[in-house]
């Protein structure tokens, strides 16, 4: 390819990808050739102006129409504009978590944080543009790989390092099977391109072939599962939640999580709904698949819920829970109603937002106290009575109750559910049943906040960072809940979500 040919492409439309590129390598840099006995904190704030350059560069693409470079491998368009924006907000709070991040043992590697974190950023960035089998799988490995040295950066620490391990295999292997999958996609095809293997499948006709991208379509079913902590591919998350530094753990449940949620949605929309069903049913591959995916969110909402009940570790509550939220928008997956990508975006905005804010609070008290107990949050209404209040905002979110963002996701996924096939019904009951359940641990929570004796009685210092945060996501947790119209119709400048596939 000529120097010509290349300046000929378009390539303003990857301003933010270029801007999180560049950070990262200069942070690399810096990091470096920083004498030792420096302090790497005012790395983190420079990676956070970085983050939030990206956020204005991309906010000023928004009115640009679908554009793609390099033979269709990235696309600029409505959805991945729309989910770059969750990304890069949510990798904004927990830059601002890990500036105050002090460990009681210490932490060593904050400069390794940094450009590492920027790296699995690029990742999902890369990811949510894509529109190539290649360029998705090299956002996916270079999310999953920086995330999997995240998670043992605390290498003084035993449950870091155990964590770190687990991750690396269970990521292993749910490349390996997300690979195989793709691997009968590209023999069935000849191509890597997401469209071009749409429009090549839309015509396949034999058995045969159908059965083949049946079987294509479970081993990236299970291989993406693994990232998406859904049961019962989920036994990673527990532990790896635990062990990693907090604000690796709050960035594995938020933007590592919306990044899956977006593969998913791209391939599977791409690939599989243009597929026509094995049989005589007129229907695509994509909605006769749907019971799977339905059994799926079922189990991963009871369990997860359930096992969430038994926990008195913070961070392994908050692991389940994500599990369980993670079966919630499978919901919104499964139901394949009209609204369903915009259904998903809010409510992964939503739990960007209450499940952030939680975390900035839970590093807060587990840094001063040296604890992950849940005793630890025992009178936190007598020692902060703001941090406690905003503290409950974030649980009664994160319980559904409304006047929270955390309810009206909710509504939009149940709504969804009942406005497609009838069967859905059922799983929009176990999803009210799953919700039930889990008022008993989140109250639980509150109850300890509010209700019980503290334990301890000194004060609590709020670091800057994790303040702003707590902040931040509680008046968008609020403001989600109480005027969801006003982010609707923020939505409405995208104009068509699922533009993906023309």
């Amino acid at each position: 390819m000529s120097w010509d040919t290349l300046m000929q492409y378009k390539w303003g439309i990857m301003t933010p990808e270029w801007i999180i590129l560049g950070v990262g390598i200069a942070l690399s840099l810096i990091d470096l050739f920083l004498p030792n006995d420096k302090s790497r904190r005012p790395l983190g704030w420079f990676a956070f102006v970085g983050v939030i350059v990206a956020i204005v560069s991309l906010v000023a693409l928004l009115p640009v129409h679908t554009t793609t470079i390099l033979n269709d491998s990235f696309r600029l368009d409505s959805f991945g504009k729309a989910f770059k924006l969750l990304l890069l907000f949510g990798a904004a709070f927990v830059l601002l978590l890990s500036i105050d991040y002090q460990p009681r043992e210490g932490m060593k590697y904050y400069g390794e944080f940094y450009y590492l974190f920027l790296t699995a950023l690029l990742g999902a960035m890369v990811m949510t543009s894509s529109g190539d089998l290649i360029t998705l799988f090299v956002g996916l490995e270079l999310l999953s790989i920086s995330s999997y040295i995240l998670a043992g950066l605390r290498k003084a620490h035993s449950l870091s390092n155990e964590s770190a391990l687990k991750y690396v295999i269970n990521g292993g292997i749910s490349t390996a099977i997300t690979l195989f999958g793709m691997s009968y996609v590209f023999g069935l095809t000849g191509s890597t391109n997401l469209k071009k293997i749409g429009m090549q499948l839309s015509t396949l006709q034999d058995s045969g072939h159908q059965y083949i991208l049946a079987l294509a379509f479970l081993l990236l079913l299970v291989g993406l599962s693994f990232k998406l902590s859904s049961v019962p591919f989920h036994m990673w998350a527990p532990d790896v939640y635990q062990g990693a530094p907090t604000p690796v753990t709050a960035f594995l449940s938020v933007v590592s999580k919306t990044a899956g949620f977006v593969i998913i949605l791209r391939l599977f929309i791409t690939i599989f709904a243009a597929a026509p069903a094995q049989g005589k049913d007129p229907s695509s591959m994509l909605l006769s698949m749907q019971d799977y995916i339905a059994f799926l969110a079922g189990a991963t909402m009871v369990i997860g819920n359930v096992i969430a009940l038994k926990q008195r570790n913070i961070k392994r509550l908050f692991a389940y829970s994500s599990i369980a939220h993670a079966g919630y928008i499978l919901v919104g997956f499964a139901s394949m109603s009209w609204v369903m990508i915009d259904s998903i975006w809010f409510y992964l905005a939503a739990y960007l937002l209450m499940n952030l804010g939680a975390f900035a609070v839970l590093q807060i008290i587990t840094d001063q106290s040296g604890s992950e107990d849940i005793s630890q949050f025992a009178g936190l209404y007598r020692r902060h009575p703001l941090l406690a209040v905003l503290m409950g905002i974030f649980i009664l979110s994160l319980a559904g109750i409304p006047g929270t963002a955390g309810f009206i996701g909710k509504v939009h996924i149940f709504l969804g559910a009942f406005a497609t096939d009838p069967a859905h019904y059922v799983l929009a009951s176990v999803m009210v049943a799953a919700t039930v359940v889990s008022y008993v641990y989140y109250f639980g929570l509150f109850t300890q906040i509010f209700f019980r004796p503290a334990a301890v009685h000194e004060p609590i210092k709020l670091p800057i960072g994790a303040a702003l945060v707590v902040l931040i996501c509680a008046v968008g947790t609020l403001v989600f809940g109480v005027l969801p119209g006003m982010v609707y119709h923020f939505l409405d400048q995208f104009q068509h979500f699922d533009d993906f596939l023309h």
